[in-house]
């Protein structure tokens, strides 16, 4: 896989939940506008601290070209910032509040290419177009190109 999205968990009333799903439309989309540029998606939503360091841990050994990360209510903790210094490849941080500003790592945290922030499920569009820009793909639009 080319993108990995990693989503982590959300604190709802002291209790740690995985993310709701992405809506079916976004994750489509997402999926869809990956595969015109060439490029694979994958989406690991995380219910725990643990899940998504596994998930990083994955992404290095997978080979993934970048991902786009939506901490959930991880942004101050310090094993996953530590974590996320480690991956060797870029990312986007993405948080999916809409019209709110959510706390963010800070920013000399890893190789990180931008934070999308207050765009509701859009945020993660707005940080695959970074990606897929950073890799050098943003132009390929599904064209087909015969004998060149």
């Amino acid at each position: 896989m080319s993108i990995l999205v990693i989503r982590g968990p959300e604190c709802r009333d002291s209790l740690t939940s995985a993310p709701p799903p992405l809506p079916p439309s976004v994750l489509g989309a997402l999926v869809q506008r990956a595969g015109c540029a060439g490029q694979t998606l994958a989406v690991r939503s995380c219910g725990s601290t643990t899940e998504v360091l596994t998930a990083l841990r994955l992404a290095n050994e997978w080979g993934v070209r970048a991902t786009l990360l939506d901490p959930g209510s991880l942004t101050d903790h310090p094993l996953l910032q530590r974590a996320v210094q480690g991956l060797a490849h870029p990312y986007v941080e993405v948080h999916d509040g809409l019209g709110e500003q959510e706390a963010s790592f800070p920013a000399s945290t890893g190789r990180r290419l931008a934070v999308v922030d207050g765009y509701g499920a859009r945020s993660y569009a707005l940080a695959l177009e970074i990606a897929l820009e950073q890799l050098g793909c943003a132009e390929c639009e599904c064209d087909v190109h015969v004998g060149t």
